[in-house]
């Protein structure tokens, strides 16, 4: 089964010349947004009320959404 999300590329892309060459594509854009999402997530609920499979799938709904924002999904 392949996985059709669209994660939006790399988050930080750089190119050869500046020595992207390790063959390690770093963090796409979706889990960077996804990231940033869940530091909001988890400072709205400072008693952690939300487990983190529940702060986690709210985080990749709101990366989702911000990569549908900008015309990406």
């Amino acid at each position: 089964m392949s996985d059709t999300t669209n994660n939006g590329g790399p988050a930080f892309p750089i190119s050869e010349a500046n020595g992207a060459n390790s063959g390690m594509p770093g963090m796409t854009l979706r889990d960077y947004f996804a990231a940033k999402a869940m530091h909001a997530s988890m400072s709205l609920d400072p008693a952690n009320a939300a487990s983190s499979g529940e702060h986690a799938r709210w985080a990749y709904e709101m990366a989702d959404a911000m990569l549908k924002a900008r015309g990406q999904a």
